[in-house]
């Protein structure tokens, strides 16, 4: 199986520079004094449409055929990759369907109609979602740019990592956030390619734990009906991102789900960022105290920062009259 490489990530930078955000790396004392080492926070929530996704959306439909991007592009996504994938797709004037679960966050879902893309919901399990976006793309023909499961998402995704250790030199050890494992893959790729000393540290919530029993036994295991908070790292590990976490991942550990509001509580009130569970489940992993940090320079990526407001907004308003 093919996977990529450093100068994927390298000429994926290229392709992608002048149009997602160079986003800023942030830190705190308090974080510093909490975990007695230095920690630098890559903040994707600050990313055009508010997550890392828009690099690999961007980075996979500008590599398309004319005739790729005359037939219109699909996938499937709770969110953050559906409104990375509508936006690319404009501004490469590309027609995109994105297939949702019905459960998906509302303010995702708004959002991904606002950037024009076609919304097909379905069921809230794991296989719904494929199986919807299958039945188009057999019926119109469309081009699949997939969550996680593509090199050239992988390599986009990798992009923020490359950012971040050209800001911040002699990282010791990155924590991320999995899902699918696009963006620890290219988290891993890119570390790897500047200095293959770095230890990537994998954090996935106890309640979809599939990348933590894979990674153990060495065996793939799927997420079935995963219930956690963190509705970005519901979906499972294909074949490829296995293998690339099989290889150059560290370790992986889980946090509760009071662990990942501990940590987005953090990011609220001490460092003033808005970010959504998905998003604080690498710093959660660095507060749970599971691997051994002190006196290290730590990196921590935040994911995206697309949480729904609403009913907090709504009880506010309601409490002023």
């Amino acid at each position: 199986m093919q996977i990529p490489t450093y100068t994927d990530v390298k000429d994926a930078y290229a392709r992608i520079k002048d149009v997602a955000h160079h986003t800023p790396v942030m830190t705190s004392r308090t974080l510093n004094n909490l975990t007695q080492a230095e920690v630098f926070v890559k903040c994707e929530n600050f990313q055009r449409i508010g997550a890392f996704k828009f690099r690999g959306a961007y980075n996979a439909i500008s590599l398309l055929t004319p005739e790729e991007k005359e037939r219109g592009v699909i996938t499937h996504s709770s969110g953050n990759h559906a409104q990375a994938v509508a936006l690319a797709a404009a501004l490469h004037h590309v027609k995109a369907t994105i297939v949702m679960p019905e459960n998906a966050p509302k303010v995702k879902v708004a959002a991904t109609k606002g950037y024009g893309a076609n919304v097909v919901f379905c069921g809230t399990k794991p296989e719904d979602r494929v199986k919807t976006t299958q039945t188009l793309i057999e019926q119109h023909n469309f081009t699949l740019i997939h969550p996680y499961d593509d090199n050239r998402v992988i390599a986009g995704a990798g992009t923020a990592t490359l950012e971040l250790l050209h800001d911040v030199k002699n990282i010791d050890v990155i924590f991320c956030q999995i899902g699918g494992g696009g963006l620890i893959s290219g988290t891993a790729i890119a570390a790897k390619g500047i200095n293959p000393d770095i230890e990537i540290i994998g954090v996935e919530p106890e309640k979809a734990d599939d990348a933590f029993r894979s990674f153990k036994s060495r065996t793939l295991h799927p997420s079935v009906n995963p219930q956690t908070i963190a509705d970005g790292l519901r979906t499972s590990l294909s074949e490829r991102t296995f293998k690339i976490i099989s290889e150059n991942v560290a370790d992986i550990i889980t946090v509760s789900e009071k662990e990942i509001l501990d940590a987005m509580k953090f990011y609220w009130e001490r460092m003033k960022l808005v970010v959504e569970p998905s998003g604080a489940v690498s710093l959660a992993g660095i507060l749970s105290k599971k691997v051994a940090i002190k006196g290290k320079r730590v990196a921590a990526i935040i994911s995206g920062g697309n949480i729904d407001l609403n009913d907090f907004f709504t009880r506010l308003y309601k409490k002023i009259g």
